[in-house]
């Protein structure tokens, strides 16, 4: 089975393609947009794996959230090569795939958002529990337990965040971030489950409803489309 998954919620974007249970990641080039470089890097990924698109068994992406123009990248990517294929298309959400990418059973991930806030998951055997939000860093929601793994650029873009989960955390991940990687080690097996979306439905997964405005509201503010 191959699958080819795109990941880009935060720079360098990646891909990573699934080969019966093999893995080949890559990272795009530093300095220039992921919109530049990631079908190139599929493709020259594929290449090296003597296969061709139309050999893929699915495409899977990055859902989100994260960074809005990236989101729309490589979910615009991965729609456009699952529906000039007629391939299943899987997305997959960014932070789950942190959680796995961290090796823990009980995670914490947090995502630097921006804007003063992050991106909030609570993780236990992979399993999300409750709702992924975005909050400031001195209102994340606190576990009520202790022994926790936190993960993500948001424990080291905002230390009060550091501070208030202390207490309840015994590893830190910082370095843990969205990837191609984590992405299809979760979408290979919901594929063979039978799990796909139509590629029609794909849209991002924004978190931040109000930033991610519609453009009804763009042009009834003067703005563009």
């Amino acid at each position: 089975m191959n699958v080819l998954a795109l990941e880009t919620a935060a720079d360098p974007g990646s891909i990573a393609l699934w080969r019966d249970g093999e893995v080949v990641a890559r990272s795009c080039p530093e300095g220039r947009a992921n919109s530049e470089t990631l079908l190139p890097l599929a493709e020259a990924v594929l290449t090296e794996a003597n296969l061709r698109f139309s050999e893929l068994d699915a495409v899977a992406f990055g859902a989100g959230p994260g960074s809005f123009t990236g989101l729309r990248v490589a979910c615009g990517v991965a729609q456009g090569l699952a529906m000039g294929r007629d391939l299943p298309l899987l997305g997959i959400g960014t932070l789950e795939a942190m959680a796995l990418a961290s090796a823990g059973k009980r995670v914490l991930v947090a995502l630097d958002a921006r804007m003063g806030e992050v991106y909030f998951g609570v993780f236990e055997h992979g399993r999300l529990q409750g709702e992924i939000g975005v909050f400031p860093p001195s209102d994340v929601p606190l576990p009520d337990s202790r022994g926790w793994l936190a993960c993500g650029n948001g424990i080291a873009a905002y230390p009060v965040l550091r501070e208030r989960l202390s207490p309840y955390v015994n590893e830190w991940r910082p370095d843990v971030m969205p990837s191609a990687d984590a992405v299809v080690r979760l979408a290979a097996p919901r594929l063979e489950r039978g799990e796909r979306i139509d590629p029609a439905d794909a849209a991002p997964l924004y978190v931040r409803d109000k930033v991610a405005r519609t453009v009804a509201e763009r042009l009834a503010e003067g703005g563009r489309a």
